[in-house]
């Protein structure tokens, strides 16, 4: 009977054993698995914030891997879009371009929406969002914002047959929204009485508005007159809505050296106006020169 026993217990410690051997190898694969996929995620786990609450890669472990990982729009002309050869290009793509370029790195695109812009900095999905990303105090207790670098208002733009020059126009009609916007907060919070139509994308809210399903369209006023500029019925009857607000680059919460990097290379770019620069290569076009001092921020330079 004991020689039984035995013999069952050194079977249980081997089976222990053997478990635990197992769950090691299948921990080393999967991080071999994230290594392997380049996203930026692969080590953010080693670089958790204080509070544990963001994960993230910092200035060194971007430096080591040789590339930074940036969120863009995919769908967002002229901030950030996919050009005809299938490359990114926009005003936000150029200040993430010469980022990395400044760094000694190169570049990783992610795509993202409005809605998941915060998400992929808290997961450590990308090191930036570089989304036309506004400034507010909701948003920087969740990421870390750097210095400013163009400035924004929220603006309602509308069918040339019923243009909307102020909200008390709107009635029973709808009002698009992309979900994740300054723009649906606002509505939201200031006038609860306006129904909003939400969608995800900037794309599926453009087709949608083409469409006639919504009244009017509230978006950031960069991207509304972009869109009456570039397309025909349509007027911006509200140019400025809500308070006059700033678009910058965001990092995880805590991510202080990279933040810190940031700011210091922007203010550099700035001394050079390289954001007129920006803007005259990609938003010329749609604003025209008017809007360009008004839009444009150059990092530590005085207004």
């Amino acid at each position: 009977m004991r020689k039984r026993f035995v013999g069952i217990a050194a079977v249980a410690a081997a089976l222990v054993l053997a478990l635990g051997l197992l769950a090691g190898c299948g921990s080393s694969g999967s991080s071999s698995a994230a290594s392997a996929s380049g996203s930026a995620s692969a080590s953010a786990s080693e670089s958790a914030s204080a509070s544990g609450s963001a994960v993230y890669r910092t200035l060194d472990d971007i430096k080591a891997s040789g590339k930074i990982v940036i969120g863009v729009f995919s769908d967002k002309h002229p901030f950030g879009y996919v050009d005809e050869g299938g490359e990114y290009a926009g005003y936000d793509v150029e200040l993430a371009n010469r980022l990395a370029e400044d760094l000694g790195v190169e570049v990783e695109f992610v795509s993202t929406e409005a809605a998941n812009r915060v998400e992929y900095l808290e997961t450590g999905k990308v090191d930036v969002i570089l989304a036309n990303f506004t400034v507010t105090e909701e948003r920087a207790q969740k990421v870390d914002f750097c210095d400013p670098y163009m400035n924004v208002a929220l603006g309602v733009v509308s069918h040339d047959d019923n243009v909307i020059t102020d909200l008390s126009q709107i009635g029973d009609g709808e009002v698009i929204v992309i979900t994740g916007t300054t723009a649906e907060t606002y509505l939201t919070e200031n006038n609860p009485e306006i129904k909003l139509k939400k969608f995800e994308t900037y794309a599926n809210a453009k087709t949608a508005f083409e469409n006639k399903e919504g009244v009017a369209w509230a978006n950031d006023n960069t991207e509304v007159i972009a869109f009456a500029n570039s397309a025909k019925g349509f007027t911006v009857g509200i140019e400025e809505l809500g308070s006059l607000d700033t678009i910058a680059p965001a990092v995880s919460k805590g991510n202080t050296e990279l933040l810190q990097w940031i700011n210091e290379d922007m203010e550099k770019l700035g001394a050079e106006k390289f954001f007129h620069a920006a803007y005259e290569k990609t938003l010329l076009d749609v604003y025209g020169a008017d809007y360009e001092d008004t839009l444009v921020v150059e990092p530590g330079q005085a207004k």
